[in-house]
């Protein structure tokens, strides 16, 4: 796939700049003339793998989260959101439905279901100590041509 256009974007893991990065995100992939539909899906997508960045990935510690979008050919978008936090020791049992690393806490543990469900692909890497990258694909519709 060719890369027709990229950003990238870096800002510490504050729970407020969840909204920037759907916003961030928002704002670059317009210019792809998404579905309304669409363009929801990837912002939810996107607030998920960033909630869980700041949330699990650092856990009360403040660290960086950068994410990269593309445009590439064929309408496809393609997101990467990364940290270096704590990383996730068993990723499988990590994208299972319901499972959470904070019962505790009013989470549900299906971060990863709601972005497999609204991404195309989705690809999960993580080390224990040095981070996770979640990788997501959506290619959009052609719509109104």
């Amino acid at each position: 796939m060719e890369v027709l256009n990229e950003v990238k974007f870096t800002m510490p893991s504050l729970s407020v700049n969840e909204g920037t990065a759907r916003a961030f995100v928002s704002s670059f992939i317009v210019q792809a003339d998404p579905t309304v539909e669409e363009l929801s899906d990837i912002r939810t997508a996107v607030s998920e793998a960033v909630t869980n960045a700041i949330v699990h990935g650092y856990r009360g510690t403040e660290g960086k989260i950068e994410l990269t979008v593309r445009l590439l050919s064929g309408r496809e978008i393609y997101i990467r959101i990364k940290d270096s936090g704590c990383g996730i020791p068993d990723v499988k049992q990590a994208m299972e439905p319901l499972y959470t690393t904070s019962p505790e806490e009013e989470r549900s543990g299906l971060g990863f279901s709601v972005m497999e469900s609204f991404m195309d692909k989705l690809t999960v890497r993580s080390r224990v100590g040095r981070g996770t990258v979640v990788t997501m694909r959506k290619r959009l519709s052609v719509h109104g041509r």
